[in-house]
């Protein structure tokens, strides 16, 4: 009697059913849409912070660097004594040379935190990197050995017994008066370009040391192997690197060349690419931990630590006995350095943040509204039917779930509908898979790009100034894919619900307090 009565009643107001269906469908497909794309930028962020950080690192480690210390000073120096240098047959000299040190804007501390922080309850996995910048300073100095004096009119070195030229221009040949044209002095020879000019090249690429035995964190734990192999726990000590494919190819090298850092030559023995689309690696290259520190200098030193949580509900807790351990250091967990992320991406992040969900809310509370009003509507439209009921022998509970029964059915429909049309609007966002552009800002040295050229002038050294704090990433461009979730799909259906049932409670309230005699009455 129920169903039959239901099915009834929806049939004979087909109207009312469609607004107030299409009414919820359009608030839970919107709901659906907003969801999905808001997942699918969340998962973008992660991405970008992964190609950075490393996948699976829930808190870095790191300390703020001090102005002129640890690389917070001035840039980075190259200085060149009498002997160095191979000289040419055009009597100019060839110089180069290369450093490795801290890379600018970052500070190193003592390698015993990592102990620290593995001792820290809630630590799944630990390790510890060193990050360092490679400079390499290259160029041809003239032969200045020519300005020192020059030949006279006899082909010996100007003394002041030349011929002279008085102030009352008649001709000495006994130099006391005018001026010896022996000491004139000739410019330098050779050089960049033949006429004593000199040019350098400076560049710049970013080393990482880590622990070749760290497997389940850290940088590489976001890379895959393109060609040769990755650092294993027996490449500690020795003089191997593996490059990012981006900056490999930009260099021209593959595996099995060498690459000089430190002065040092270095055995290229993989090519490794982000697992992020068309992203970079959070390094240039990669050598043991160990190495680095020899090289650079920087001996049981360090510059970030990264770290698993063993559950991910822990994080914030792990972060505060972290910092607890290590006042001084800064600490932050991933939520912290979405911060950095920047371009369009944020953009994006911010409007649905901002935007889509107070829309989804404003859309859904109007569909909510609609589906009761439309309900109460129809109730009063019905006054001689409910009386009559009454007048029968219906119950006020009875009438109250017949009207609810039909605003759920209503709501469900809506829901069902809504549900498909927020599908394939996912379908349509992820077959036009828009692309957003993202950088993780990062601080290092630069001269301004790797292969700057400099007109030095026939200096000898550089360094001082030249050498700026640069804060800069690598733009990635990252394929938004808007993810569909049984949870959002549930959520949709229970709105739906809501929305019906809330409906149908006004409705049911609202004829449960007609009276038969206004039935009477209406059909008189």
């Amino acid at each position: 009697m129920f169903l039959t009565y239901l099915l009834r009643e929806l049939s004979n107001r087909r109207k009312q059913t469609v607004v107030i269906a299409a009414g919820m469908a359009l608030a839970i497909a919107l709901v659906i849409v907003v969801s999905g794309v808001a997942a699918g930028v969340r998962n973008a962020q992660s991405s970008v912070l992964e190609s950075v950080y490393g996948v699976g690192t829930d808190v870095t480690i790191t300390q703020t660097a001090e102005p002129g210390a640890d690389g917070g000073g001035p840039g980075q120096q190259f200085a060149f004594g009498s002997g160095d240098g191979t000289t040419t047959d055009d009597g100019s000299t060839e110089v180069a040379q290369s450093t490795l040190s801290a890379a600018r804007g970052t500070a190193t501390f003592a390698s015993s935190a990592l102990a620290t922080v593995e001792g820290v309850d809630g630590v799944s996995a630990a390790t510890a990197t060193l990050s360092l910048e490679n400079s390499s300073f290259s160029g041809t100095l003239p032969d200045f050995s020519q300005g020192a004096g020059g030949a006279g009119t006899d082909g010996t070195t100007g003394d002041g017994t030349g011929t002279d030229t008085d102030t009352d221009g008649t001709n000495d040949t006994d130099g006391t008066d005018g001026t010896d044209s022996g000491t004139q002095p000739a410019p330098p020879t050779g050089g960049a370009d033949g006429a004593g000019g000199s040019a350098f090249d400076v560049d710049q690429f970013s080393v990482t040391g880590l622990d070749p035995s760290a497997a389940a964190v850290g940088p590489l734990t976001s890379a895959s192997l393109v060609d040769g192999r990755t650092l294993a726990a027996d490449d500690a000590g020795t003089d191997v690197v593996v490059l990012d494919q981006t900056w490999a190819t930009s260099a021209e090298l593959a595996v099995g060349d060498t690459l000089t850092i430190g002065g040092t030559d270095f055995t290229v023995v993989g090519i490794v690419a982000s697992t992020s689309s068309d992203a970079a690696t959070a390094s240039d290259a990669y050598v043991p931990l160990d190495t680095a520190q020899a090289l650079s200098g920087l001996t049981d030193q360090i510059s970030d630590v990264y770290v698993t949580a063993a559950s991910a509900s822990g994080v914030d807790a792990l972060k505060t006995d972290v910092q607890a351990a290590l006042p001084d250091a800064t600490v932050s967990t991933q939520s912290d350095l979405a911060s950095s992320v920047s371009g369009s991406l944020t953009t994006a992040s911010d409007l649905i943040g901002k935007l889509g969900t107070w829309l989804s809310v404003i859309v859904l509370a109007a569909a909510f509204l609609i589906a009761i009003l439309f309900t109460v509507s129809g109730v009063g439209r019905r006054t001689r039917e409910f009386g009559t009921l009454k007048a029968i022998g219906w119950s006020n509970a009875r009438i109250t779930r017949q009207v609810a029964g039909e605003s759920l059915v209503q709501g469900l429909v809506g829901g069902v509908v809504g549900v498909a049309a927020g599908l394939v609007g996912l379908l349509v966002v992820n077959l036009v898979a828009p692309t957003l552009s993202a950088a993780a800002t990062t601080t290092a040295a630069g001269p301004g790009g790797p292969g700057a050229a400099a007109d030095a002038g026939g200096a000898a050294a550089a360094g001082g100034g030249g050498f700026g704090q640069q804060v800069a990433a690598a733009t990635t461009d990252v394929v938004l894919h808007a993810p569909v979730t049984i949870s959002v799909v549930l959520l949709a259906v229970g709105l739906a619900v809501v929305g019906g049932l809330l409906a149908g409670a006004v409705g049911g309230w609202r004829a449960s307090r007609l009276r038969p005699a206004e039935a009477l009455r209406s059909v008189a």
